[in-house]
């Protein structure tokens, strides 16, 4: 058999051909599922573990010092966000989720995180658990498999928004963010506490400057390995092997990251080992992307095939040169449709991650949201080209 792409999944099913149908009215998406009420729920307990979180940080750190760790720690968390928007900007991934994405990192990982630890400290001596044996195995593990879960709650509650490796990557990131920025809060504290504002802004360069990203590459690679589930349709248990086998990689680069400070010349490691990581990781993100884009032009070109498009069009929306020109294209016509022409581009995209759904069988409401968004789509680009 051979692939488009080597990205790309073999299909599972068959799909039936675009409805070569009349525009209808708009329809709603179909209600949510029992998943995403298990994640209502989540984001409830969720605020109940903030609540403790901070009250834990404003006992033990302190309000001044809290207060101004919790200013420097936006710093990291803001450029950490500014690239997941640049990543996620061809298919943006919910509101609501991404919110309880960072709010899991932020809080269940860290609460998760921190009763572990005080669990290990009530139980176990010091000379039982050295400072190398707490840093190199035991942080690793514990943070990555609090971060992961919250991965793997998402993937498997809001499986519908939960499309390939480049969405896995995305919600990684964004617990691994939160998490960051959590621990940060906790690291530049404490470093002002005992050292002072030299100690502080030592720290802030290491973890703020140096390292905005080390956190957000460990849980990504957990992302990513969902992300290939999701793409081929997997089942629960092929899925929860594939989760698996990320958190083994993410454990095994957190391991790396926090050894390279114990065991060798951080620096040097930094310049020789973690920078050339992190390029192969920008690498790895714009050939994903590529795959993207060309999924979109697949899946689009057989709406045109039956007349729901102009080759031009899928051509406009399968890249983002296109996709740039034609948003500057509505901005010149009456009204200014460049608003417009941002739903039309919008709802396409979403048409083709619901028509790839379809492709390999692993959504029984793929179909349904298919038809929604074609529609959808239908409607902006008339409201686009009407006189």
């Amino acid at each position: 058999m051979t692939f488009p792409s080597p990205l790309a999944q073999p299909p599972h099913v068959t799909p039936a051909a675009p409805p070569p149908a009349p525009v209808r009215r708009a329809l709603p998406l179909p209600p949510p599922s029992r998943g995403r009420i298990v994640l209502w729920v989540t984001a409830a307990l969720l605020t109940l573990i903030c609540a403790l979180v901070i009250a834990y940080l404003l006992t033990f750190l302190g309000t001044v010092a809290s207060a101004v760790a919790a200013v420097l720690a936006l710093f990291p968390l803001a450029i950490v966000l500014l690239a997941v928007r640049a990543i996620d900007r061809w298919e943006p991934e919910p509101r609501g989720l991404v919110i309880f994405a960072l709010a899991w990192g932020a809080v269940a990982a860290v609460a998760f995180a921190l009763v572990i630890d005080t669990i290990v400290v009530l139980l176990a001596s010091p000379a039982l658990v050295p400072d190398v044996l707490s840093s190199v195995v035991q942080a690793p593990v514990v943070e990555e498999i609090g971060k992961g879960a919250g991965l793997l709650l998402l993937f498997l509650a809001a499986r519908r928004s939960f499309d390939g490796p480049i969405d896995g990557i995305v919600y990684g990131a964004l617990i691994g963010a939160g998490f960051a920025f959590t621990e940060n809060i906790i690291y530049f504290a404490s470093s002002l506490l005992t050292g002072g504002v030299g100690e502080a802004a030592f720290t802030f360069f290491l973890r703020g400057i140096l390292s905005p990203f080390a956190h957000v590459m460990f849980t990504a690679v957990i992302g990513y390995a969902l992300g290939l589930a999701a793409r081929a349709g997997y089942g629960f248990g092929r899925s929860c092997a594939l989760w698996l086998v990320g958190l083994v990689g993410g454990i095994a680069l957190h391991a790396l990251w926090n050894g390279s400070a114990l065991f060798a010349d951080f620096f040097a490691l930094y310049a020789t080992l973690q920078v050339p990581l992190f390029v192969g990781a920008i690498v790895a993100v714009i050939l994903l992307r590529r795959e993207e884009a060309r999924l979109t032009r697949e899946r689009l070109g057989e709406y045109a095939a039956v007349g729901w498009f102009t080759p031009a069009e899928v051509d406009m929306l399968a890249t983002g040169a296109g996709r740039r020109q034609a948003v500057a294209w509505a901005r010149t016509l009456s009204g200014d449709r460049s608003r417009i022409m941002k739903t039309f581009i919008s709802e396409a995209t979403a048409l083709a991650a619901a028509r790839q759904r379809v492709t390999t069988g692993r959504d029984r409401l793929a179909a349904a949201d298919e038809r929604v968004y074609l529609e959808r789509a239908t409607a902006a680009r008339e409201q686009l080209l009407a006189p």
